[in-house]
């Protein structure tokens, strides 16, 4: 199991704990809701907690709960600039299909 960051989704993530002066890692995860499920969760962590997974990539601490595991497993996150649009991207090779807008998606 493991999940990883590019090299542009690890440096926003160390400018961001950087700026906060605090922080472990990035807490990924999944929640329920949207038109197809489920939508992604990103914050920052300053407490592990004992049952989640870590991960380490790029220099950056990622953390997982257990359920969230299961559908972000293989997961590449990535940060982008569109035009005036910039933003994390996941990569996940679980998802079976997205909603029109983008924001939640099933596997």
């Amino acid at each position: 199991m493991s999940i990883t960051l590019t090299e542009a989704a690890a440096d926003r993530v160390k400018q961001f704990l950087a700026n906060r002066g605090k922080g472990e890692g990035l807490r990924l995860g999944v929640k329920t809701t949207g038109c197809s499920g489920m939508a992604y969760l990103l914050e920052f962590v300053d407490v592990i907690e004992e049952d989640d997974k870590v991960f380490e990539s790029q220099g950056v601490k990622i953390i997982v709960d257990p359920k969230s595991l299961l559908y972000l497993d293989g997961t590449e996150l990535d940060f982008a600039k569109e035009g005036l649009n910039e933003g994390f991207k996941f990569n996940n090779p679980n998802v079976k299909d997205t909603c029109g807008c983008g924001e939640s998606f099933t596997v």
